[in-house]
C-alpha cells in the first residue's frame, strides 16, 4: 500500500435514506478509481461493502462498511452506512470518524427522512456537508423541484458543483471550467457565478477583489474560502451523479480529492476531558508526533479475528508495536496487528498517521465510543455525546432449549457490543429479559443473526411497558429500625425529605445531617436503601425518577448501629415519603413519524387518535406521499406495524423514538397499582 500523508486524506461517510443508491455509488467509485476490477451488484451480492448473508439476502445494507481508494494522489477512506430508519443509529455512530458527510439522494424519491436527519446531525456536529443527488437518469425525477425542495428546507447554501447534461448521460462543471455547454436545467454561467458569490463572502479581501476589480477567480484562489465556506456550513456543494451508468462518477471523485477538506482543514474533533459539569473541552491536533489519541467508533465480533475495533486516529502515529491503553484503563494492549479493510477484506499495515482509519483485532476490552492513548495524560478524553435515541421497540425473549441460558447471555452481549442502537434489559422482578432496538426491522434482523451465526432460538413476547414512578409533591419520611435477636440488635434510625425534579432529571441524593445523629460512615447504607427502592418501585412496581433525597436527622446506637439497619431504615423512611408525596405513574411517550400515501391520512390520524395520540403536523412528499409527525402513548403502538400495513395496503411506513413521560390516566394507574399490592402483601 502506497505510504500518504494526513494532507493527502480523505474521511467521507456516505449516509442517506434507503433506495439512494449509497453502496452502488461506493462500488462505481471504487470501480473508477482502479480499487476493483469489475463492478459488483446488489442483485448479484457481490459489492464490497454489502458483504454478510444478512445483507445479501435483503439486498440492502445493515452494516457500516470501510473501503478505501487513491485518486489524483490522495486516499479517500469511505464509510458506507445504512439507510434503513431502524439502523439510522449505526449511520450515526460514524459521524466522528469522517471529516465530511456526504449525503446521497434519490432524485425520484427527494428528501426522505433519513436524508433529513443526517444533514441536521451533521450540522449539529459542525462537519463539513454536501449532497449527492444519485439517479439522474431515471425519467421521472425532477431536479429544479428537488433543488428548490432542498434549498427551502436546509438553506440557499445548497449550491450545485455540476449540473445533469442536456442528455443525461453525463455532468458539467461548474466549479473547475464554466464554459457554455448545454445543461439539463439552469445554465453553467449561473451555477459557476451563484457558488463563488457564496464562497468569496467568507473572505473579505477575495470578495473586494472580485466585486470591485471584476477579476475572474481561479480555483486555487477559491480554494481556502471554499474550505472555510465548508466548515462554517455557509455552503453545501451539490453534485449530480448516476451510480448505475457512472455519469458524474470522474467528477465526483475530483470533487472528493480536490475539494473536500482533509484533516487538516475540517472542524477540529470535540474531544473533552473529564465527566460531567467538570468536563473541559480539549484541543486535539493532527499532528503525527505528538500522543497517540484515536477514537473507536465500531465495533465487530468475528468469529476468526474476535472482536475486531474500527478508530480514526485523531492525533499521533500509531504502529505494529504501539502499546495503547483504552480510556482509563491501567493496563495497555500491544497492536499485534494494524488492520487497513477494504469490506470484509483486510490488509495488515505497519503504521498509520493522523486521519487514517484502520483496525486493530483480538482486543477483548474494546468497546464503542473508546479512546486509545498512548499516555496516562488523556485517560479522562472523549468525545462529545453521540445525539443516539434511546431504544423503544422490545421484545421478550427466553431460550427454547433447557440449558441455552449462557449462550443466549453471551449472544446478547456481544450483539450489543457491536450496536449502539440496541440495549438489554434483565427486569428481576418479573424474571423478564427484554431486547431493544429501534424498529421491528431491526430487532427481526438481530434475532436472525443470534439464530444463524450464535446458534440459539429464542421465543418471543410483547414486553411488559416500561413504566416508571415519581412524586409530584414534597413530603417527609421516617422510620425506625429496631431488631433484637438475643445477641447483638440492630438499630437505626432515618428522617428524610423527598421533592419532585424536574421531568428528565434524574435522582439525587443529598446528605444534611449535622452533629453526628447519623455516623458519616452509615450514610452510604441509608442511600443504598433509598436506591432499593428506586430499582423496584414504591406503588406499582416500576423504577422511580426525577426525585431529589435530602437526609436531615436520625438516631444511632453506639453498639447495635450497623450497616444493614440503616439500609432497612433508609428504605423504609423512603416509602414512608413517597407514599405521602402524591406518587404518579409515568407511561412512555413516542414521537411517530408515519410515511404513507396520501389516500390514507385520514385513516391513519383517525387511527392515531383513538389510541391517545396527538398530530403534530403533516407535509407533502413527492410521488403522492404524506408524512405524519404525532406523539403517541408507546403501550398504543404494540403490534402497530401490522395495523399500519392494514390502513394503507402494505404502502405505510413508521418509524418512532423516545420523546418524554408523561402520567398515565388515573384507571391505567389505579389497575397497575392493584396489580402489584398483592405482591408487596405477599413480600411483608
Amino acid at each position: 500500500m502506497p505510504r500518504f500523508t494526513t494532507e493527502n486524506i480523505r474521511n467521507i461517510a456516505l449516509v442517506g435514506h434507503a433506495g439512494a443508491g449509497k453502496t452502488t455509488l461506493a462500488e462505481a467509485l471504487l470501480l473508477s478509481a482502479g480499487a476493483i476490477n469489475t463492478a459488483g451488484s446488489i442483485e448479484r451480492g457481490n459489492t464490497v461493502c454489502d458483504f454478510s448473508p444478512q445483507e445479501k439476502q435483503l439486498q440492502h445494507s445493515l452494516e457500516v462498511a470501510l473501503c478505501s481508494f487513491d485518486h489524483a494522489g490522495n486516499h479517500v477512506n469511505l464509510l458506507d452506512t445504512p439507510g434503513y430508519p431502524d439502523f439510522v443509529g449505526r449511520s450515526i455512530s460514524v459521524l466522528p470518524a469522517a471529516d465530511s458527510v456526504a449525503v446521497v439522494i434519490n432524485a425520484q424519491m427527494g428528501v426522505e427522512q433519513v436524508t433529513q436527519r443526517m444533514l441536521e446531525l451533521a450540522a449539529q456536529r459542525e462537519q463539513c456537508r454536501m449532497i449527492v443527488i444519485n439517479r439522474i437518469d431515471a425519467a421521472n425525477g425532477n431536479l429544479p423541484e428537488l433543488i428548490d425542495q432542498l434549498q427551502e428546507q436546509f438553506g440557499a447554501e445548497c449550491l450545485p458543483l455540476n449540473l445533469p447534461s442536456a442528455d443525461g448521460s453525463g455532468v458539467v462543471d461548474c466549479f473547475f471550467e464554466h464554459g457554455d455547454t448545454a445543461t439539463a436545467f439552469s445554465s453553467v454561467a449561473e451555477a459557476h457565478d451563484a457558488i463563488v458569490d457564496q464562497v468569496v463572502e467568507v473572505d473579505e479581501e477575495l470578495m473586494q477583489l472580485y466585486l470591485e476589480q471584476g477579476e475572474e477567480l481561479n480555483p486555487e484562489q477559491l480554494h481556502a474560502p471554499f474550505e472555510q465556506a465548508l466548515r462554517e456550513g455557509h455552503l453545501i456543494p451539490i453534485c449530480f451523479v448516476s451510480a448505475r451508468t457512472g455519469a458524474g462518477i470522474p467528477e465526483l471523485l475530483d470533487i472528493f480529492a480536490r475539494l473536500m477538506p482533509n484533516p487538516l482543514e475540517a472542524n477540529p474533533p470535540q474531544f473533552l476531558n473529564g465527566e460531567g459539569e467538570s468536563a473541559r473541552s480539549v484541543e486535539v491536533t493532527p499532528d503525527p508526533d505528538a500522543h497517540m489519541i484515536a477514537h473507536v467508533f465500531k465495533i465487530t465480533v468475528d468469529p476468526y479475528l474476535g472482536r475486531l475495533g474500527l478508530f480514526r486516529i485523531h492525533q499521533g502515529t500509531v504502529n505494529a508495536s504501539s502499546q495503547l491503553f483504552i480510556g482509563d484503563g491501567r493496563k495497555p494492549f500491544k497492536v499485534a496487528h494494524l488492520l487497513k479493510l477494504q469490506g470484509k477484506q483486510h490488509e495488515e499495515v505497519q503504521s498509520a498517521v493522523p486521519g487514517d482509519i484502520c483496525a486493530v483485532a483480538k482486543v477483548d476490552d474494546l468497546h464503542f465510543d473508546a479512546v486509545l492513548h498512548d499516555s496516562h495524560a488523556e485517560d479522562h478524553y472523549h468525545l462529545s455525546t453521540l445525539e443516539l435515541q434511546p431504544p423503544m421497540c422490545g421484545v421478550a425473549i427466553k431460550t427454547t432449549r433447557r440449558g441455552d441460558e449462557q449462550k443466549l447471555s453471551d449472544s446478547l452481549h456481544k450483539l450489543v457490543a457491536e450496536d449502539p442502537s440496541l440495549r438489554l434489559d434483565h427486569r428481576v422482578a418479573l424474571n423478564e429479559t427484554v431486547l431493544y432496538g429501534a424498529g421491528d426491522l431491526h430487532l427481526r434482523v438481530v434475532l436472525e443473526r443470534m439464530r444463524d451465526q450464535y446458534n440459539v432460538d429464542v421465543e418471543t413476547s410483547p414486553p411488559s411497558i416500561a413504566y416508571r414512578e415519581t412524586i409530584t409533591a414534597p413530603a417527609e419520611g421516617h422510620h425506625r429500625h429496631k431488631k433484637q435477636t438475643g445477641g447483638a440488635g440492630q438499630f437505626g434510625e432515618v428522617f428524610l425529605r423527598v421533592a419532585p425534579r424536574e421531568r428528565g432529571s434524574g435522582f439525587e441524593f443529598v446528605n444534611k445531617v449535622v452533629g453526628g445523629s447519623i455516623p458519616y460512615q452509615f450514610i452510604p447504607a441509608v442511600e443504598k436503601g433509598v436506591r432499593q427502592v428506586l430499582d423496584s418501585g414504591a406503588i406499582a412496581g416500576y423504577p422511580l425518577q426525577d426525585i431529589e433525597v435530602t437526609v436531615y436527622d436520625g438516631k444511632h446506637h453506639s453498639v447495635d448501629s450497623k450497616e444493614v439497619a440503616f439500609v432497612a431504615a433508609g428504605k423504609k423512611a423512603f416509602l414512608d415519603a413517597i407514599h405521602n408525596a402524591q406518587p404518579i405513574v409515568l407511561e412512555p411517550i413516542v414521537d411517530a413519524v408515519i410515511m404513507t400515501p396520501a389516500d390514507h391520512v385520514g385513516d391513519i390520524t383517525g387511527d392515531l387518535s383513538s389510541k391517545r395520540g396527538l398530530i403534530n403536523g403533516t407535509s407533502v412528499l413527492p410521488q403522492n406521499r404524506v408524512q405524519i409527525s404525532a406523539k403517541v402513548p408507546l403501550s398504543e403502538m404494540d403490534g402497530y406495524q401490522s395495523k399500519l400495513k392494514s390502513l394503507t395496503g402494505g404502502q405505510g411506513s413508521f418509524t418512532m423514538e423516545f420523546s418524554h413521560y408523561e402520567s398515565v390516566p388515573a384507571k391505567v394507574q389505579h389497575d397497575l397499582m392493584a396489580e402489584f399490592r398483592p405482591q408487596v402483601e405477599a413480600e411483608g
